[in-house]
Protein backbone atom coordinates (compact mmCIF):
# COMPACT_ATOMS: atom_id res chain seq x y z
CA UNK A 1 0.00 0.00 0.00
CA UNK A 2 1.23 3.52 -0.81
CA UNK A 3 0.74 6.26 1.78
CA UNK A 4 0.80 10.02 1.22
CA UNK A 5 0.77 12.27 4.29
CA UNK A 6 -0.16 15.94 4.13
CA UNK A 7 -1.40 18.82 6.24
CA UNK A 8 1.68 19.82 8.15
CA UNK A 9 2.72 23.42 8.61
CA UNK A 10 3.64 26.18 11.01
CA UNK A 11 1.24 26.94 13.85
CA UNK A 12 1.42 28.88 17.10
CA UNK A 13 1.20 27.31 20.53
CA UNK A 14 -2.39 26.43 21.28
CA UNK A 15 -3.33 26.17 17.63
CA UNK A 16 -4.68 23.25 15.63
CA UNK A 17 -3.78 21.28 12.55
CA UNK A 18 -5.32 18.31 10.80
CA UNK A 19 -3.05 15.82 9.12
CA UNK A 20 -4.29 13.50 6.40
CA UNK A 21 -2.84 10.30 5.03
CA UNK A 22 -4.23 9.00 1.77
CA UNK A 23 -3.72 5.33 0.94
CA UNK A 24 -3.73 3.55 -2.38
CA UNK A 25 -2.87 0.21 -3.84
CA UNK A 26 -4.53 -2.21 -1.43
CA UNK A 27 -7.81 -2.58 0.42
CA UNK A 28 -7.52 0.22 2.96
CA UNK A 29 -9.95 -1.30 5.44
CA UNK A 30 -7.65 -4.32 5.84
CA UNK A 31 -5.05 -2.15 7.56
CA UNK A 32 -4.70 -0.71 11.01
CA UNK A 33 -3.28 2.79 10.66
CA UNK A 34 -0.82 4.52 12.93
CA UNK A 35 0.71 7.96 13.29
CA UNK A 36 4.28 8.41 14.50
CA UNK A 37 6.49 11.44 14.84
CA UNK A 38 10.18 12.13 14.89
CA UNK A 39 11.73 15.28 16.30
CA UNK A 40 15.29 16.33 15.38
CA UNK A 41 17.83 14.17 17.19
CA UNK A 42 15.18 11.88 18.63
CA UNK A 43 13.84 8.47 17.82
CA UNK A 44 10.56 7.96 16.03
CA UNK A 45 7.76 7.72 18.57
CA UNK A 46 4.23 6.42 18.56
CA UNK A 47 1.42 8.98 18.51
CA UNK A 48 -1.85 7.18 17.77
CA UNK A 49 -3.36 4.12 16.11
CA UNK A 50 -6.78 3.22 14.78
CA UNK A 51 -8.21 -0.19 14.01
CA UNK A 52 -9.53 -1.46 10.71
CA UNK A 53 -13.09 -0.18 11.10
CA UNK A 54 -12.21 2.81 13.25
CA UNK A 55 -13.87 1.41 16.35
CA UNK A 56 -10.68 1.10 18.38
CA UNK A 57 -8.10 3.79 18.97
CA UNK A 58 -5.09 4.25 21.21
CA UNK A 59 -2.90 7.26 21.97
CA UNK A 60 0.43 8.10 23.47
CA UNK A 61 0.02 9.67 26.89
CA UNK A 62 1.68 12.85 25.62
CA UNK A 63 -1.15 13.54 23.14
CA UNK A 64 -4.15 11.99 24.89
CA UNK A 65 -6.99 14.47 25.13
CA UNK A 66 -5.46 16.78 22.51
CA UNK A 67 -5.16 14.61 19.39
CA UNK A 68 -7.85 12.55 17.69
CA UNK A 69 -7.25 9.87 15.09
CA UNK A 70 -10.02 8.92 12.69
CA UNK A 71 -10.44 7.24 9.35
CA UNK A 72 -12.79 7.29 6.38
CA UNK A 73 -12.59 3.95 4.63
CA UNK A 74 -14.71 5.25 1.75
CA UNK A 75 -11.97 7.80 1.05
CA UNK A 76 -9.00 5.56 1.94
CA UNK A 77 -7.82 8.24 4.32
CA UNK A 78 -6.77 8.46 7.95
CA UNK A 79 -6.69 11.75 9.83
CA UNK A 80 -4.96 13.16 12.87
CA UNK A 81 -6.68 16.16 14.38
CA UNK A 82 -4.21 17.98 16.60
CA UNK A 83 -5.49 20.59 19.04
CA UNK A 84 -3.82 22.61 21.79
CA UNK A 85 -0.48 22.18 20.09
CA UNK A 86 2.70 22.68 22.06
CA UNK A 87 6.28 23.40 20.93
CA UNK A 88 7.21 19.86 21.96
CA UNK A 89 4.81 18.55 19.30
CA UNK A 90 7.19 19.88 16.66
CA UNK A 91 8.30 16.92 14.52
CA UNK A 92 7.94 15.19 11.21
CA UNK A 93 4.74 13.17 11.37
CA UNK A 94 4.48 9.85 9.57
CA UNK A 95 1.53 7.62 8.86
CA UNK A 96 1.99 3.88 8.78
CA UNK A 97 -0.06 0.81 7.94
CA UNK A 98 -0.07 -2.82 8.91
CA UNK A 99 -2.59 -5.62 8.75
CA UNK A 100 -1.92 -6.74 12.30
CA UNK A 101 -2.54 -5.08 15.64
CA UNK A 102 0.14 -6.59 17.83
CA UNK A 103 2.80 -4.19 19.10
CA UNK A 104 1.05 -1.26 17.39
CA UNK A 105 3.12 1.26 19.37
CA UNK A 106 6.39 0.00 17.90
CA UNK A 107 7.55 1.50 14.62
CA UNK A 108 9.15 -1.75 13.46
CA UNK A 109 5.71 -3.35 13.59
CA UNK A 110 4.49 -1.44 10.52
CA UNK A 111 5.13 -2.65 7.01
CA UNK A 112 4.18 0.49 5.08
CA UNK A 113 5.13 4.12 5.69
CA UNK A 114 4.28 7.48 4.22
CA UNK A 115 6.90 10.13 3.48
CA UNK A 116 6.21 12.38 6.47
CA UNK A 117 4.86 15.88 6.90
CA UNK A 118 6.51 18.55 9.03
CA UNK A 119 4.65 20.16 11.92
CA UNK A 120 6.27 23.17 13.56
CA UNK A 121 4.74 24.73 16.66
CA UNK A 122 6.12 28.13 17.55
CA UNK A 123 6.19 29.40 21.12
Amino acid sequence: VQLQASGGGLVQTGGSLRLSCAASGRTFSNYAMGWFRQAPGKEREFVAVIGWSGGVTNYADSVKGRFTISRDNSKNTVYLQMNSLKPEDTAVYYCAADQTWNRYAQAQHYRYWGQGTLVTVSS
